[in-house]
């Protein structure tokens, strides 16, 4: 086979290879782990100890200090949230961002609602609710305090503390405070900004006759693992930046792997005298970390223990041990972020606090080189225009113009070969079955003409990671959910909702999940057919099947991808089209597309060479 068609396979099996491949192990869902996950975390639910499970024993170490992720936690009976929450007297949290309660029983950041995101696109739907108290379904909170020997009680999360406002607001800081009437008199001050960070700054004040060495520890504790949406394109668990060691991604499976770690029954790992960075627990969108003094040196953890019937996954830090001299006071001051993971807040947190590379909060992937000035660019143009599917795209536009040199190569390289296909014809007769001879007549055609074969290849290679970093940025930065296009396209990072099942909604029924064959996956497949039209037919029947069949592979695989994914593969085809229609006509070839389309409707003549039936 001459190399006209071996390029045209190539670029095809690329194609396909890629596609293929991320639906396999990146776009298709894995759903059966969902299934399986939920009916875990229903069974742990479920089969909690009604009159309450036992709270963890005090953390145990060695003589000096206690070991990391193994800190005191209380547990109540499972019931509702509403119930849970009051089980505690409670400060009101109100900011623009955030709405919720701060226990004074325990001192648990505990109840966190996101006011700017819903559930679904409706807006009257209910707010995503980040942390819930323990006694809840699903407990997930932050914790802040002290641990050590020989001190006498210490704050846990059956302390009740002693507010001086009954609401925290980034005007209006919140001051707790507990005396152990045993010397130690201990203050939290909680302050919180107009977005999601909150600062605590703790004090202990020594009031007794001895000495008492304490450690400062925050954590973030999420009990019954998650339902997880088992993409292998993006990172649901434990993460962390911890000094030199950088990124940490643990998933719950993973830290359950680790070896014991402290109390028995606690699994996991940890990274010592560290300084710089963060811990917490992330979603795809939503996340909450504690983030410690980043000139400190500390200790951080990924832990893994069972209470009862539930796992209880935790993130913590604890930082070496401050002694309390009578008549002294130490402070010790920690952040936690509790919200959604905007790119641009977070970016301001890691410039403005000074927080060791917390722009990786965001799973940006080993590509970041190119995702991250994707999503740049992309947030850019929506900034001009208000719609992220405007701005897919322009972004589309301004990258063919931005490769128009290559592609025009390559268009022209194609149109030389279309040119060359009489010649080409004629050495296939001439050397026949010699193969060897006729690709060094091959060789010599196109160094005559000079044209490139492979050039054909290169429209298909520079989309690759084009349609790469926009899956990426699709799929995991929250400004792109919930965005809406125009039209019935209300989520592009959601597949497009119509369905050609039920005629796009005319007929009165729900399509069925197994099949996503919408308008814009249609479109794009009509786009991606015209592109195989413009050029003409290849004389080999099986890669004449191949083309044929390549745009309706296309349409039911990428029926199922974000929207704006779809959108901006249609346009890019669009594009394509139109570009290679000017440099064909620019290079005095034939345009295949109208001869192409009316022979699909004209009836073959009878082929004269085949044998007559009997």
């Amino acid at each position: 086979m001459g190399n006209d068609k071996t390029n045209m396979i190539v670029a095809i099996a690329l194609s396909l290879a890629v596609l293929l491949g991320w639906n396999y192990f990146i776009a298709a869902p894995r759903v059966e782990e969902q299934r399986q996950a939920a009916l875990q975390q229903k069974a742990a639910t479920q089969a909690a100890n009604p009159t309450g499970a036992p709270s963890a024993s005090p953390a145990e170490g060695g003589p000096s200090a206690p070991v990391p992720g193994t800190l005191p936690n209380a547990t109540t009976t499972v019931e509702s949230r509403e119930a849970a929450l009051a089980r505690s007297p409670r400060v009101a949290i109100d900011t623009p961002a955030l709405a919720g309660s701060i226990a004074l029983k325990g001192g648990r950041v505990d109840d966190v609602s996101l006011k700017g995101y819903h559930e679904t696109v409706d807006d009257s739907s209910p707010r995503i609710v980040l942390l819930s108290p323990t006694g809840s379904a699903n407990p997930y909170y932050a914790e802040f305090g002290w641990v050590g020997q020989n001190a006498g009680s210490l704050p846990t999360g059956d302390t009740v503390w002693t507010a001086d406002g009954t609401v925290l607001t980034p005007a209006k800081p919140l001051t707790l405070t507990y005396d152990n009437g045993a010397g130690l008199l201990f203050r939290r001050v909680i302050a919180v900004d107009d977005k999601f960070m909150f600062t605590v700054r703790d004090e202990v004040e020594n009031k007794g006759a001895a000495a008492v060495t304490l450690y400062p520890y925050g954590l973030v504790s999420r009990w019954g693992k998650p339902t997880t949406q088992g993409y292998y394109v993006l990172h649901e668990g434990m993460i962390g930046v911890l000094g030199a060691d950088g990124l940490q991604e643990y998933t719950y499976d993973h830290v359950a792997k680790e070896p014991a770690l402290g109390n028995a029954g606690t699994k996991g790992k940890a990274w010592a005298n560290v300084t710089g960075g963060f811990v917490g627990i992330t979603d795809k969108y939503w996340a909450a970390a504690t983030i410690p003094d980043q000139a400190t040196a500390y200790t951080g953890s990924f832990t893994e223990r069972t209470d009862g019937a539930t796992k209880v996954y935790q993130a913590s830090v604890r930082g070496d041990g401050r002694s309390v001299e009578p008549g002294a006071t130490v402070t010790a001051t920690q952040q936690l972020f509790a919200g959604a993971k905007e790119v641009n807040t977070i970016n301001n947190y890691q410039k403005d606090l000074g927080i060791k590379q917390f722009d990786l909060m965001i799973d940006w992937g080993w590509f970041h080189f190119i995702t991250k000035p994707m999503f740049r660019a992309l947030d850019f143009f929506f900034h001009l225009f208000g719609n992220f599917g405007v701005s897919i795209l322009v972004v589309t536009f301004c990258l063919k113009l931005l490769f128009l040199p290559i592609a025009n190569k390559s268009y022209q390289s194609m149109a030389k070969m279309k040119a060359v296909q009489p010649e080409m014809a004629s050495i296939r007769e001439r050397y026949g079955d010699d193969k060897m001879k006729q690709q060094q007549a091959m060789m010599e055609l196109y160094k005559k003409e000079k044209i490139n074969p492979v050039a054909g290849c290169w429209p298909v290679l520079i989309q690759i990671p084009v349609f790469f970093a926009l899956y990426k940025v699709l799929f995991i930065t929250i400004e792109m959910r919930h965005a809406p296009f125009f039209g019935w396209i209300q989520d592009l990072a959601a597949p497009d909702p119509t369905n050609i099942l039920n005629l796009f909604g005319l007929l009165p029924f729900a399509a069925p999940d197994f099949i996503h064959l919408g308008i814009w996956p249609i479109v794009m497949g009509i786009t991606m057919f015209i592109q195989m039209k413009m050029n003409p037919a290849p004389p080999d029947p099986v890669q004449a099947q191949i083309f044929t069949f390549m745009p309706i592979v296309f349409t039911f695989m990428l029926g199922s991808f974000p929207a704006g994914l779809v959108i901006y593969w249609a346009w890019n085809n669009t594009l394509s089209v139109i570009q290679q229609y000017v440099i064909m006509r620019r290079n005095g070839v034939k345009v295949e597309l109208w001869d192409n389309l009316g022979g699909m409707f004209k009836k073959k003549p009878a082929d004269k060479n085949a044998p007559a039936k009997s």
